[in-house]
């Protein structure tokens, strides 16, 4: 398979332009679409990728009509906050409507939203909302961390029937991958071992897997193997992937960005301790961003990121005290 490197950014633009080509159905809409992809407007014209007004109701009251008639738009609404604008024709009208009508209409829309600390921008540009949608029915949630993984779950998510909630991590916009070149699909609902391990599992999704990664690399030369399960996909989950790991550890760490609070890392928490609770060799622990609006200051902001030291520090302790208690 050849392989090209390419940015996050870079890799969502192919996705687009790839699926805009073979389907005439798919559009894109949003906050500053077509400026800021100006090579999908020479190609596809401005009746098919265009700016909105910033009016996120609207853009996204205009997107669940155009899935109910036949279209396949995708949204981008910029920062993940401004979705808050947007919840009654997302969750109500999108999330509902497919089950409400019997299944007499389909909702293919995607909605695109800027998420994660690193760019300085503020409480109102800055919050990880993805447990609040991931609690909504009738919703998908999807957060990846590389640049494979963006585009080939973009056209996955393009191609679902069920309205897609599609967050990017501001921070892994110009961070460079290796992707597939030509179609190049991720299957929605599945996660990613990134590395094989035996004593601890780190489960985590957006950026804060390179922190798991880099975690596991220095847990490795103090004699802790530790197993990385990027999520990729946080509704619908990978429940037999996080099982599957902990059954073979006996210990987990839930790493993510956005708050404690009813967040993606409690539920993953308590899947485990339902159904693998005879496994587990010590508590199950997270680390989470602060239950704090998000600073400006850089310096600030950077505090509340779960840092590869701290996830260091709570994956050996959980393999030190179990083999202390031994």
């Amino acid at each position: 398979m050849k392989m090209q490197t390419i940015t996050v950014d870079t890799a969502v633009s192919q996705a687009l332009a790839e699926e805009m080509r073979r389907d005439h159905r798919v559009l894109t809409f949003g906050e500053g679409v077509a400026t800021t992809r100006p090579e999908l407007v020479a190609e596809f014209g401005r009746e098919r990728v265009r700016n909105t007004p910033l009016a996120e109701g609207i853009i996204a009251g205009a997107a669940a009509g155009a899935a109910a008639m036949g279209l396949r738009p995708v949204i981008d609404l910029l920062y993940a906050p401004f979705l808050t604008l947007s919840m009654d024709a997302i969750m109500n009208s999108a999330g509902k409507l497919r089950y409400l009508s019997g299944g007499q209409f389909n909702f293919p829309m995607v909605v695109l939203a800027k998420t994660g600390a690193g760019w300085g921008v503020g409480a109102q540009h800055n919050h990880n909302l993805e447990a609040m949608f991931v609690h909504a029915p009738g919703l998908k949630v999807l957060m990846p961390s590389s640049a494979a993984d963006f585009k080939g779950l973009l056209k996955s998510a393009i191609r679902d029937d069920n309205p897609v909630m599609f967050f990017m991590d501001m921070t892994l916009g110009y961070t460079p991958g290796d992707v597939p070149e030509g179609e190049h699909l991720v299957p929605i609902g599945q996660a990613a071992v990134l590395r094989r391990g035996r004593d601890v599992t780190l489960v985590s999704y957006s950026k804060s897997v390179a922190a798991c990664m880099a975690a596991a690399q220095t847990l490795a030369e103090r004699g802790v193997d530790a197993e990385v399960i990027d999520l990729r996909s946080l509704k619908p989950l990978d429940e037999a992937a996080i099982l599957r790991s902990v059954r073979k550890t006996g210990r987990m760490v839930v790493v993510h960005e956005a708050a404690a609070p009813c967040g993606v890392g409690a539920e993953v928490t308590a899947i485990v301790v339902e159904k693998a609770f005879d496994a587990l060799k010590a508590p199950v622990r997270r680390i989470t961003g602060p239950d704090a609006p998000s600073p400006a200051s850089f310096m600030l902001e950077q505090a509340g990121v779960p840092q590869a030291e701290a996830i260091v520090r709570s994956a050996a302790a959980l393999v030190l005290s179990d083999e202390v208690a031994a």
